[in-house]
């Protein structure tokens, strides 16, 4: 293909996209940081406290569950607010 094609093609392009794909990229990064760190707390608790109380075990692993979806939640919504900001 030839380069002089190229060229206008290049200079049409509007330069904020280029931004906005970056600004995506961190925000979503960094949305998944303190989740990743909550499922991992919240799975190192559940495994103390199954060792201290193993009778309660069915009782923290329903407990356990329902952080971990709340958590993983928080996930979803980085992504999302990042994309709406995307194509805003």
């Amino acid at each position: 293909m030839d380069l002089a094609v190229l060229i206008p093609i290049a200079q049409s392009a509007d330069p904020t996209d280029g931004l906005k794909a970056i600004a995506l990229g961190v925000g979503a990064g960094l949305g998944t940081i303190g989740p990743g760190i909550g499922v991992g707390y919240i799975f190192g608790k559940v495994i103390e406290s199954v060792t201290r109380l193993p009778e309660m075990r069915e009782e923290i692993t329903s407990i356990q569950w329902l952080g971990f979806a709340l958590t993983e939640a928080i996930v979803f919504y980085a992504f999302i607010f990042g994309l709406i900001a995307f194509f805003l």
